[in-house]
């Protein structure tokens, strides 16, 4: 796993808002730390010093050590519940501030990313590449300072007790160390082979559910249950195989090492006992710290495979942080952008050429058209010409290969990205609702707009009337992409959208294609209280929309050129 300085130096910057809380949890770690290896000191200062010295007030430093002894514990024990409370919860204010992050960043990358990566898989980088994280964030520093601390801390208490019996012990060191260096290896590759199996799995179920109505119009339930099952096996060979290695680790140490070391350091402390050279206090003590020594590689090793899967995670979410968005303007531009906002809605094409990848061919060939403010224009041709690719290229959904758009008289490049979408309006085929109710929809086209602006455009939308019959009329929840809305009501509330947002320039992308003559008359009416003054580019192969057209303009694989109802209608 690359970690590079860079990722680190990102990591750390989430700690920055919390550094004040960072530092007390750390301070709780210390103190906590420093307990525990004082408890088994306060047990030989009275199995060695107290109990040995037959001092008249031996019961008496009995019980004032047990108090003292009570009294850290409790301190420990608020340590450890401040610790657990306020780290976990730092943690998660972590997580959060990076899937916030994440998804703000996801949101302004390009539309071809989101062309090429499966929308199931995006998801469990935003959700569950980062869960392990949180645990990363707390317990990683925390515990990482527990047990070093702790691990010297007993290694200096041991060397005074008895240097030769910690050199025993010691002794086991190395083996231990290079164990956990061969294990961790192969953890690293199951904990990133795990995280794009998770990731594959919720692409499946997330393809399989949002296409629920294909699979049942096909009946085809057990083909998508043998393909989740598939995945969902494959998902659980792959933890089964996290298991696997996990617990050859951490039962080794605790079963096999621990005990081992244990074992040697009595055999060694009994010769010493014999030779006079170690009391059996000390012997017993030194016993308590051998798990102060193993513990922490144990601990660390754990530290280490923490940060591990946590950052398998962290470098799939640097992954898509290294994407480059859109670029907003080329150059700060004030001018240009105060120019933009006077929206007189003029869109001209010079000699425009694109291309989905470096290696594949032209989609779009020197196109060159001008559309004059309140003009119509129509772009006919077989389907996959190019003319939808054509129309994208206007609100920069892609960028051209080659060739300019100005729009007002200004390259789109030059223009600051969210004032150039606001100036153009698209209603297309597939529309797209949000789960929700209707007039969350309708005002998703002006997030300012008032309740009476957004009853007047679903007006002018013929949309009105159908909401008023709704059970609760604009307030009516709609389901996911409007599932509870007829294709026609559906398409009025886009229009309503588009009506609240009053854009100069209009996209219509086969707006009725998929609506019956009844629906297609009803969006056609409201469409045209929209054309008025407007810049509209029309893409159709019906001639009832070709027809509100004042220029139309055929593409196909033989160029670009002008062409008349007349002739599209023969060809029709």
């Amino acid at each position: 796993m690359s970690v590079s300085y860079r990722k680190i130096k990102k990591f750390l910057s989430f700690y920055r808002p919390y550094k004040l809380l960072f530092t007390v949890v750390i301070l709780c770690a210390a103190i906590k730390a420093l307990i525990s290896l004082a408890l088994p000191l306060c047990i030989r200062y009275i199995t060695g010093d107290v109990l040995v010295s037959g001092s008249v007030d031996t019961v008496h430093l009995i019980f004032r050590t047990a108090g003292i002894m009570f009294v850290l514990i409790i301190i420990q024990t608020v340590c450890g519940i401040f610790m657990d409370y306020k780290g976990h919860a730092m943690g998660a204010m972590m997580e959060r501030d990076m899937r916030e992050e994440l998804f703000r960043h996801c949101q302004r990358l390009h539309v071809n990313f989101f062309d090429r990566e499966k929308t199931g898989v995006l998801m469990s980088r935003i959700t569950n590449d980062l869960l392990d994280l949180s645990e990363v964030c707390h317990h990683g520093p925390e515990n990482l300072f527990i047990y070093l601390s702790t691990y010297i801390g007993a290694f200096v208490i041991l060397l005074r007790i008895n240097v030769n019996l910690t050199l025993v012990v010691f002794a086991f060191l190395p083996v231990l160390v290079l164990y956990t260096v061969f294990v961790h290896g192969k953890l690293r590759r199951v904990y990133k082979e795990n995280r794009e199996k998770i990731a594959n799995l919720n692409a499946r179920l997330e393809d399989t559910l949002a296409g629920i109505r294909v699979v049942k119009s096909f009946a085809n339930e057990e083909f998508e249950d043998e393909k989740f099952q598939k995945a969902n096996e494959t998902f659980y060979l792959g933890r089964k195989h996290v298991y696997r290695h996990e617990a050859f680790y951490y039962s080794a140490m605790e079963y096999f090492f621990t005990p081992l070391i244990i074992a040697g350091a009595v055999a060694a402390g009994g010769f010493l006992i014999t030779r006079s050279a170690l009391s059996v206090p000390d012997l017993i003590v030194f016993l308590l710290y051998i798990t102060y020594i193993t513990r922490p590689i144990v601990g660390i090793a754990q530290v280490f495979g923490m940060y591990q899967n946590g950052f398998s995670g962290f470098n799939r979410f640097m992954e898509i942080m290294d994407i480059k968005g859109e670029i907003k303007k080329q150059k700060e531009n004030k001018k240009n952008n105060s120019k933009a906002n006077q929206k007189r809605g003029c869109l001209e094409f010079v000699n425009v050429s694109f291309k989905y990848g470096e290696e594949l061919e032209n989609v779009l060939d020197n196109i060159s058209l001008k559309i004059n403010p309140g003009e119509s224009v129509a772009l006919v041709g077989s389907s996959g010409a190019g003319k939808t690719t054509l129309c994208s290229l206007v609100p920069r959904f892609y960028e051209l290969t080659s060739g300019n758009i100005l729009f007002d008289g200004i390259d789109i490049r030059e223009i600051d990205l969210a004032v150039l979408r606001q100036s153009i309006g698209i209603v297309a085929q597939d529309v797209y609702l949000f789960d929700g109710t209707v007039i969350e929809n309708i005002r998703y086209g002006n997030l300012d707009a008032s309740e009476e602006e957004i009853i007047k455009a679903a007006k002018l939308a013929n949309a009105y009337d159908f909401i008023m019959n709704l059970p609760k009329n604009f307030e009516t929840e709609i389901g996911q992409r409007g599932i509870r809305l007829s294709g026609g009501q559906r398409q009025r509330i886009s229009i309503a959208r588009i009506f609240l947002k009053n854009p100069p320039v209009l996209i219509l992308d086969e707006a009725t294609s998929a609506l019956d003559n009844e629906n297609e008359k009803i969006i056609h009416e409201s469409i045209d209280k929209f054309l008025k003054d407007r810049t509209v580019l029309l893409i159709s192969h019906r001639l009832s929309t070709i027809k509100k057209a004042k220029k139309i303009f055929s593409l196909s694989e033989k160029g670009f050129k002008e062409t008349s109802f007349y002739e599209e209608n023969n060809l029709m």
